[in-house]
């Protein structure tokens, strides 16, 4: 008789879940056994569980598929729990399994356990625990459908170590997801007359288009209805960025012109897209008077701040899907407001070489990467200053894709890198990090190496905790706190990881940091990172 470890594993291969990430824990000792019995399953053994939990939320972004995560009760789980904020601020299918106390102990306040329905309201869309080996086939199964159904997110299932490994008598049960809803028929027309008579259009795009299929689909309704293409906050890959509708994104610091452009917009049509802080440039855009047509799957997230002209409860591929029997057309201003958006947008991406005594402004070192990318180039970023350049002055391109936290959180960039490693070994893979989110997560590193995984990792040494500094410049000048570090030395650690390590220093060291990219194999370069070129100018 199978267990009810195994027969949640049975499920998950079942829907073609082929990898787990985790950090091995007493409290779910039979579900490690019950992967080891499997042979379809790949269980990628690392050093952290928040860096299980990024590697996770990485590999979701690139299958579409749940990311999956196995963490220890108590200590385990506040470590993964990172990852969980992390899918949800960025809309990534995500399944945490933890190791429970066993279900005597439950609600008694045993070593190391949590009552983790109260520790992740807010955050997961929705958290299970067994108390009977009977239960664990349904609870993972519907798991999997929250996990992926509206705006996809993080689900966590508590699961007691001595339930896992009793017999499980249940059958394995398929899942059952909703089709993608699409809009009544009478909303698609009416959005359609708008989008007709809308001479200062604003397609907003956002995570309703991350799969392959997605992104062609938002170009062909661009291009077949004219329409000038912003992505949300940190979905640069969504759109050719070099395409002459795609005109920026929606992020921090937007510049004032192009604020002022999209401020004189007629229509926003805000696409797969939850409308959130940044996005909206701290909740003023659309500004009042902006006609808004908002297209969500999640009813919860329409209207919410911003009363929408149409606002429609579907898939944002459907609407589309139900557009083409419309006919396309614009007014003949609309060909020069794109030609203006582009131009503001274009201004904007433009980077003037200088020198630093300090090191190198990393803005050249991203329009490099850009130049020297493969076509199906994967680039991980972490959270970070010398991150910015690659959203704004740096152009992508799918199939390129572009790995970042939406939710900002440090520590992402070099276990997305290792995942994105694992799962496309054929691509080249560049992971960028910062010395400050380098000692969060980097030891990952030792994972990418140890499977052999060809993983380029370009670290920013500026011995500063650098977007906080800035902040502090402009509230405190002078007054610095909190924000030095005194590093160690990056070359020798990275050289310990038994790569070959590339040091630049300053610009004349460019080529060799070109030819530690194109070489076969993993690599890591060292980057000293001038502060100066980010720190505002007094």
């Amino acid at each position: 008789m199978p267990t009810a470890a195994e027969k949640l594993v049975d499920f998950l291969a079942a829907q073609g879940i082929d990898r787990a990430f985790c950090v091995p824990g007493e409290s779910y000792i039979a579900l490690l056994d019950a992967l080891h019995a499997h042979n379809s399953l790949d269980l990628v053994t690392c050093r952290s569980e928040g860096g299980a939990g990024f590697m996770a939320v990485a590999d979701a972004k690139l299958t579409g598929l749940p990311g999956i995560v196995l963490a220890s009760r108590g200590p385990g789980a506040c470590n993964a729990s990172i990852a969980v904020h992390t899918a949800e601020q960025d809309a990534v299918p995500l399944i945490l399994l933890i190791g429970q106390v066993e279900k005597r102990d439950l609600r008694r306040n045993a070593f190391q356990e949590i009552d983790y329905a109260n520790m992740f309201q807010g955050v997961a869309k929705w958290i299970g625990e067994a108390t009977d080996p009977e239960q664990v086939p349904e609870l993972i199964a519907r798991a999997y459908a929250m996990a992926m159904g509206g705006v996809p997110g993080p689900v966590v299932l508590s699961l007691p170590e001595d339930v896992l490994a009793m017999e499980c008598r249940a059958p394995t049960l398929p899942a059952t997801l909703p089709a993608p809803v699409p809009p009544a028929p009478a909303a698609a027309a009416r959005l359609a007359a708008l989008l007709r008579g809308a001479e200062r259009p604003i397609l907003l795009a956002g995570h309703g288009f991350e799969s392959i299929e997605g992104r062609a689909a938002l170009q062909h309704f661009a291009e077949a209805w004219s329409l000038p293409v912003a992505v949300s906050f940190r979905r640069q890959d969504l759109f050719p960025n070099g395409h002459p509708l795609y005109v920026g994104d929606l992020g921090l610091r937007n510049p004032d012109a192009q604020r002022a452009a999209f401020a004189e917009a007629d229509l926003v049509l805000a696409l797969g897209t939850r409308l959130t802080d940044i996005t909206t440039q701290g909740w003023s855009w659309p500004a009042a008077g902006q006609r808004l047509v908002h297209v969500c799957a999640d009813p919860r997230f329409l209207g919410w701040l911003f009363p929408a002209e149409l606002a429609i409860a579907a898939d944002a591929q459907a609407t589309i899907a139900a557009l083409r029997a419309e006919r396309p057309a614009a007014p003949p201003g609309r060909a020069a407001w794109n030609a203006r958006l582009r131009q503001v947008h274009v201004a904007d991406c433009q980077v003037s070489p200088a020198e630093y005594a300090d090191g190198v402004a990393f803005a050249e070192v991203a329009k490099l990467i850009e130049q020297v990318a493969p076509a199906d180039a994967i680039v991980t970023l972490d959270a970070g200053t010398f991150g910015a350049p690659f959203y704004r002055k740096a152009a992508w391109t799918p199939p390129q894709r572009l790995l970042v936290p939406v939710s900002g959180a440090m520590g992402f960039g070099v276990p997305a890198g290792v995942a994105a490693a694992l799962r496309c070994p054929d691509r080249r893979v560049i992971a960028f990090v910062g010395d400050g989110g380098a000692l969060m997560t980097g030891g990952e590193y030792a994972v990418a190496v140890a499977r052999g995984a060809p993983l380029k990792l370009v670290l920013s040494d500026n011995g500063s905790y650098a977007s906080i500094r800035i902040h502090q410049e402009r509230a405190h000048p002078g007054r610095v706190s909190g924000t030095s570090l005194i590093n160690p030395d990056f070359a020798q650690w990275c050289a310990a990881f038994r790569v070959p390590v590339t040091v630049v220093e300053n610009k004349a060291d460019f080529p060799a940091l070109e030819a530690a990219l194109a070489a076969p194999g993993a690599a890591a370069i060292v980057v000293r990172t001038s502060l100066q070129a980010v720190l505002p100018r007094r």
